[in-house]
């Protein structure tokens, strides 16, 4: 048996501002997106155009208050080309919020606070 990863999900708290978010800190597009008939719920997938792997935002109608992350210290990372230009791009946006510049990565944060981590494509 192979499997192969397709996506992961995020729960949103606030779907216009997260989407928004993703494309303009990661240029990620709308790929495809689906609504609940009764509008209890919103999915949206987003990709990088260039990976099979897709980003799923969920909204809940049912869910208005922030997520509870807990420490859960999971988070999804892109690789970038030109990581200094993503860097300062990142750090203009503000949502820097765990740099090591030892180990050559940083992390971003979207508006429900998941973290992002960036790291460049040549290590």
């Amino acid at each position: 048996m192979q499997f192969k990863v397709q996506h992961c999900n995020i729960n949103v708290t606030n779907l216009e501002k997260s989407i928004q978010f993703y494309k303009e800190a990661l240029g990620l597009q709308v790929i495809r997106e689906k609504e609940a008939s009764d509008g209890s719920f919103r999915i949206v997938f987003l990709s990088d155009g260039v990976s099979p792997f897709a980003i799923e935002l969920t909204w809940l109608k049912a869910h208005p208050q922030a997520y509870d992350l807990g420490e859960n210290e999971s988070h999804i990372c892109f690789s970038v080309e030109d990581y200094d230009q993503a860097h300062a791009h990142h750090e203009k946006m503000g949502c820097i919020c765990y740099e090591n510049t030892e180990m050559g990565l940083y992390f971003i944060h979207d508006p429900d606070n998941y973290w992002i981590e960036i790291v460049p494509a040549k290590r």
